[in-house]
């Protein structure tokens, strides 16, 4: 039996950042890559989207009291 974890209803959607958006936070946040929290390579969500080392994961959870909080992660 497989389960494709992107469809559960716990998981919210993650999305790789493309170089261009990446550059595009950094310089609009004046930060570094560095400064962003970490989720490791072995998770199972960026196993699935297939992203890499240094890619900079979006993820987008659904609030009941913000609408909507964007989050983001650097892959380790």
């Amino acid at each position: 039996m497989v389960v494709d974890i992107l469809k559960h209803e716990l998981v919210p959607p993650h999305e790789i950042l493309s170089k261009q958006d990446a550059k595009n936070l950094l310089d609009s946040l004046g930060v570094t890559k560095d400064q962003f929290p970490l989720i490791p390579s072995t998770d199972p969500v960026v196993k699935a989207i297939n992203a890499q080392k240094g890619d900079i994961i979006k993820i987008t959870r659904n609030s009941p009291t913000a609408g909507q909080s964007l989050y983001y992660r650097v892959v380790m």
